[in-house]
């Protein structure tokens, strides 16, 4: 395995034709930003790329519907998407723009390099034109109906009521979104990327050489678009919005933004190292540097074949080492669409939300779509801040300091050797580490919160608050490690929840930096040292507040517009019908065992009775295996049995949400198992 000196990571550059949901948070910039925190933590030389991607004809489009330049729609929305990610604590070391002198001069420079080797050829071809904007026509700025499902609002890329993948010449009664118009076909001619003279290369280095070693959604697409077989690309289009065809025969002629987007990477890795004194080519050609791209799932072609490509063709390029693209995250069950306003844009939270930054971060990461598409729903959001935070951070530390202040004069009071401590919080490390490393962050944030779990683990076993009347060194003692871990868990989150791990470390008085390595010490706050006042980390999300929430998505999605292009409502009332068909029965847990490579999930042993049943449950980040045997129970006996991680799973266990945590519905009294609740 080769050494690495130094890091390049890349986030997808947002294309700025308008606001950015929490969906694209999701897919690619809190996961890259995790990264890079971690790499950093670490003391590793890396540098975190992103930026505005501001060119082609889409922005052009979009300016022409909201009558507005393309200079002013990309400043526009540059200055949105850079002040959203910063306020979310994205921590870019450069967000560039691709409408930068420096970027137009290295994409030309590539394409020049291509030229003279041979690798495009003309060609001459048909494409939707709008006569009345005397513009080509992208796929996305033109609609109509969808052959496979007949919708009338599919899109020349994609139908978004069946999902299916278009071109717009597939579509019927096809118009410009811009003027309404039916486009005509005009003749063109571009430059295309002979891509399949690559084929060959491409199975070697990817088909066989990232086979178990890339995530099985960034594989699986790339090798399926190799399979099909290469065929040659189209890297120029018509219009004057973007970076001009450097060649005297192709006036009118801009590069194609899938082309010169990513090489944007480059120009703003260069930008950077003439702000920062330094050499920008180590982090692109040396072989002891590591390249990752982050990006959603619809962006894994161009990261792993195209831009791929593009570099090996360069012949001086390193190649990424991985790809570790997200899937979707839909939104309250729906997929989310911008053009029929169901979404959840960053400035919206921002701006309903301002101080709740890292409870939005902690949602999101909690639930990321990294093997397949998730969903962001506004009761789970309050229910992880209510359950999570609030109950098992935030509580931790509250009693913590609330107990030092009213017993030990707020200084933290006698040391203890803390052995045991030290080999849970070294085990904590190793497995975020070996976590994040293999992209697995949802995770590496389970391992992360263990550790304020065994803080509070050891408050409610030993119960401080009582021992102090007769022993003030024993409770002292447990006070003292409980401070460790606090001051541990403030380094550990700090890549997820960077706010957080400050206020923490502040609130601690701690001196010196964060770091990695200082993880795993049980002196990091010296036995005397003064902490400040008690405090909330977290506060509760009242019910009002997330329903004013759901109000606004649906009332959004509703206004001004058409009936077909408006989101469903879900009713959630049941009839008693529905209701009667639930045979719910008592039942206890007879045994547990948390489900091997899964951050929630429990399988338990229930006694209902006649029968003991197998039920697979998400309790495995709120409880341990100790706390639930023997624990009376609802199930709801005649759910249907389905498989879950190859357990078959025959019901599901009743839960009451307080607000601070998940408790168990049991029976009063002496009930039987298997008796039935009506």
């Amino acid at each position: 395995m080769k050494e690495i000196k130094r890091y390049t990571v890349t986030a997808a550059l947002p294309y700025v034709n308008g606001p950015k949901h929490i969906g694209h948070l999701a897919g690619a910039y809190l996961p890259a930003d995790i990264y890079a925190r971690y790499l950093r933590l670490q003391k590793r030389d890396v540098v975190f790329i992103c930026g505005s991607d501001e060119l082609g004809t889409a922005i052009t489009m979009q300016a022409l519907k909201e009558k507005v330049t393309p200079r002013e729609l990309v400043d526009k929305y540059h200055v949105l998407s850079k002040e959203c990610f910063s306020k979310l604590g994205i921590s870019f070391d450069i967000y560039y723009r691709t409408t930068e002198k420096l970027h137009f001069e290295t994409a030309q420079n590539f394409f020049l390099d291509f030229y003279k080797k041979g690798l495009f050829e003309e060609r001459i071809s048909e494409q939707y034109y709008d006569e009345e904007t005397k513009n080509f026509l992208a796929d996305r700025y033109i609609q109509g109906t969808c052959p496979n499902c007949s919708s009338e609002r599919a899109f020349g890329d994609q139908c978004e009521s069946c999902g299916k993948s278009l071109d717009p010449t597939d579509l019927i009664n096809p118009i410009s979104v811009v003027t309404g118009n039916k486009p005509v076909f005009r003749e063109t001619k571009n430059w295309y990327f002979k891509l399949g003279d690559y084929e060959n290369w491409l199975k070697e280095w990817l088909v066989d050489g990232k086979k178990g070693q890339w995530k099985a959604n960034t594989y699986g697409q790339a090798k399926s678009w190799i399979d099909a077989g290469l065929q040659a690309r189209s890297m120029t289009r018509d219009g004057d919005w973007g970076v001009p065809v450097p060649l005297d025969n192709a006036k009118g002629k801009i590069l194609y933004v899938w082309f010169d987007a990513p090489i944007g990477y480059i120009s703003a890795t260069k930008q950077w190292a003439l702000d920062n004194k330094k050499n920008w080519e180590p982090y692109w050609k040396s072989q002891d540097t590591k390249l990752v791209h982050f990006v959603g799932k619809d962006n894994i072609v161009f990261h792993c074949i195209i831009f791929p490509i593009m570099l090996k063709a360069s012949g001086d390029y390193i190649l990424p080492e991985d790809v570790p693209a997200n899937e979707f995250l839909n939104l309250e069950g729906q997929k989310m669409s911008t053009s029929r306003r169901w979404s959840l844009e960053m400035f919206e939270y921002l701006e309903a939300l301002p101080d709740k930054v890292d409870e939005l971060r902690y949602a999101l990461i909690s639930n990321l779509p990294e093997n397949k598409d998730a969903d962001f729903s506004w009761k789970d959001y309050q229910l992880k801040v209510n359950s999570e935070l609030v109950a098992i951070i935030g509580n931790l530390v509250n009693r913590i300091f609330v107990l030092t202040h009213k017993f030990y004069d707020g200084k933290v009071p006698q040391a203890s050797d803390c052995s045991e401590l030290k080999e849970f919080i070294l085990e904590r490390k190793d497995k975020v580490a070996s976590a994040i490393e293999n992209y697995s962050f949802r995770e590496a944030l389970v391992e992360v919160f263990l550790l304020a779990r065994h803080g509070n683990k050891i408050l409610t076993e030993k119960e401080p608050w009582k021992v102090v009347k007769n022993d003030p060194k024993e409770a002292g003692i447990v006070l003292y490690d409980c401070f460790q871990i606090i001051a541990n868990f403030a380094i550990l989150i700090e890549p997820f929840l960077p706010k957080t791990a400050r206020i923490l470390w502040d609130k601690l008085n701690m001196t010196g930096e964060m770091s990695w390595e200082r993880i795993g010490e049980t002196n990091l706050v010296p036995a005397g040292q003064e902490v400040q006042e008690s405090f909330y980390l977290f506060s509760k999300m009242e019910d009002e507040v997330i329903q004013k929430q759901i109000d606004y998505l649906y009332q959004k999605t509703h206004k001004d517009m058409p009936e077909e292009a408006q989101v469903e409502v879900k009713e959630n009332l049941i009839s008693f019908d529905d209701f009667s068909k639930m045979e719910i029965k008592i039942g206890t847990i007879l045994a547990a065992e948390r489900v091997e490579g899964t951050d929630k999930l429990m399988k338990l042993s229930v006694d209902l009775g006649s029968e003991v049943r197998t039920i697979v449950s998400g309790i495995a980040h709120v409880f341990s295996v100790d706390e639930v045997v023997n624990k009376r129970v609802q199930v709801l006996a005649n759910l249907a049995p389905r498989k879950i991680k190859g357990i078959e799973s025959k019901g599901m266990i009743l839960f009451a949400d307080h607000g601070e945590g998940l408790a168990f519905v049991s029976p009063v009294g002496d009930v039987p198992n298997g008796a039935g609740v009506k």
